[in-house]
């Protein structure tokens, strides 16, 4: 659709797990699973990379993706905030004259989020119009925050407030627990207009909720990660998108 961008981020520097975004899944390196499902949902004017990385740039061209310039070294630390690569890579398309009106952020530890994943998410952004800023990938979450701790010197006090006169958030089963939702990095899409203002941010204040399942979620954020999706490929019990052809 006109204005709307794939962005996938790929710095180099994971800590966790080193090479992050060129690990090797089923034969191809993660970024390329990103680029496929951006340019397999056909709702993009533009696949573009952000990365500090000449390997990473190569790789992501040969898969179909652009890369228009890299991404400064101040901006691709660990503790680098989105917003800032977000606004160095929109900086760039615009001044290319290349107008921005949504961005989707598809980052490649996510590799089983498909072109149907993306394409409902984008409708659901769409028909909510002026009601929300964007449209965050969330799943309900395992380890509910009712049941976290924080350490007080010896001692240990609840994450959360509990209720006066009640059992405890803490002591109660998870299902007599209100449902809390939990973000991953499956996507996000936002509306141009979050990155202006005093404060940019990438989501804006108003963000719709959109739920995937187990396998769309699945982030590799661990080594163990990596074994995990190569064995839900082998045993078909999830999809990865299709390739296309490396140049």
């Amino acid at each position: 659709m006109p204005g709307t961008l794939a962005y996938v981020p790929a710095r180099a520097g994971s800590e966790r797990v080193p090479g992050k975004n060129l690990q090797p899944l089923a034969g191809h390196p993660l970024i390329a699973y990103a680029i496929a499902s951006a340019v397999e949902s056909e709702l993009f004017d533009a696949v573009v990379v952000s990365t500090d990385s000449e390997e990473i740039a190569g790789v992501a061209r040969s898969y179909g993706a652009e890369v228009p310039c890299l991404r400064p070294a101040e901006l691709s630390t660990a503790t680098s905030p989105d917003i800032d690569w977000v606004l160095h890579l929109t900086g760039a398309l615009e001044g290319e004259g290349r107008p921005v009106e949504r961005f989707a952020i598809l980052r490649p530890t996510s590799p089983f989020r498909s072109a149907d994943t993306i394409r409902r998410a984008h409708a659901a952004l769409l028909a909510l119009g002026e009601r929300a800023d964007s449209i965050r990938a969330v799943e309900r979450c395992r380890q509910h925050p009712g049941k976290m701790w924080v350490l007080d010197g010896e001692l240990m006090a609840p994450l959360l407030p509990q209720p006066e006169g009640e059992t405890p958030l803490h002591s109660r089963q998870y299902q007599a627990l209100p449902p809390v939702y939990a973000q991953n990095s499956s996507l996000e899409i936002a509306w141009r207009h979050v990155l202006d203002g005093p404060l940019p941010t990438i989501s804006g204040t108003r963000i719709a909720p959109f739920l995937t399942d187990p396998v769309e979620g699945l982030s590799i954020d661990y080594p163990e990660d990596i074994a995990r999706a190569e064995e839900l490929v082998r045993r078909s019990e999830a999809m990865l998108p299709a390739v296309g052809a490396f140049r």
